[in-house]
């Protein structure tokens, strides 16, 4: 397999080379850049299986990307590099868009592979990279990548009525899609959901969507009835606050 490192700092090119080179016995053949432009032109001679992006350079985002070339041509998977804000990591999460922290390291470098390795020809990447872009040009994230058997499924968040944990996947109920089984544990969609305000986790294995509520029953310890008429237990130490984040 092929891959190309754009970076404006040599160092990191190195750095990512070395670590490649050390760690991804399936990556053979290694080129790098230093800025979007020449790598665009790389991207082109080299058609690589894998491009490696910095996000944040001199001259150009690395998002776009997107303006070089057409959906049909991004026919490689996209691994971003940054020392980006926790904002930025959010959104990549949200997008399911796979990205490496730095300072690099070959554990995370290992799994970001395999992972676009078993991707490569089956998610349409355009397409997330697209959604990316448009969550880092607004504060108010409204949309949430949701991994699924064949790819990435965009979701109005308005329209997730629920998610129920299930072992290491979590299910996800939706007004327009029905119920999905997302190969992600429910810590994940806690961690990206905390700062939205209309999701909140009554119970360990639920997290729900306040506008889709539809009724509080005050029987059996208490429990919420939701728009799609999925019942939803109340943990006892959460009564309190559930009442008072209803309220305002």
């Amino acid at each position: 397999m092929k891959a190309v490192i754009i970076d404006d700092e040599q160092k990191a090119r190195r750095l990512l080379r070395l670590l490649l080179e050390e760690n991804c016995p399936q990556i053979t053949a290694i080129e790098t850049a230093e800025d979007l432009p020449k790598g665009v032109a790389l991207i082109n001679k080299f058609q690589p299986d894998i491009v490696f992006l910095d996000i944040e350079m001199p001259g150009y985002s690395g998002i776009q990307l997107l303006e070089f070339f057409t959906p049909e041509q991004i026919n490689f998977e996209v691994i971003f590099t940054t020392a980006y804000s926790e904002y930025a990591i959010k959104a990549f999460e949200l997008n399911a868009i796979d990205y490496l922290l730095k300072p690099l390291r070959h554990d995370q470098l290992e799994t970001a592979v395999q992972k676009a390795i078993q991707q490569i020809g089956q998610s349409k990447v355009s397409e997330r990279l697209e959604e990316l872009r448009n969550t880092l040009k607004v504060s108010n994230i409204r949309k949430i990548g949701l991994p699924v058997s064949n790819g990435v499924l965009f979701v109005e968040l308005d329209d997730v009525i629920m998610m129920e944990a299930d072992r290491m996947y979590t299910k996800v109920f939706t007004t327009g899609d029905g119920e999905l089984l997302v190969s992600k544990p429910m810590k994940f969609f806690t961690d990206i959901l905390e700062d939205v305000r209309e999701f909140y986790r009554p119970h360990r294995s639920f997290v729900i969507n306040l506008k889709h509520i539809k009724q509080y029953v005050n029987q059996d310890g208490g429990y919420i009835i939701m728009d799609n008429q999925k019942l939803v237990g109340i943990s006892k130490d959460k009564k309190d606050e559930f009442f008072q984040v209803m309220q305002g």
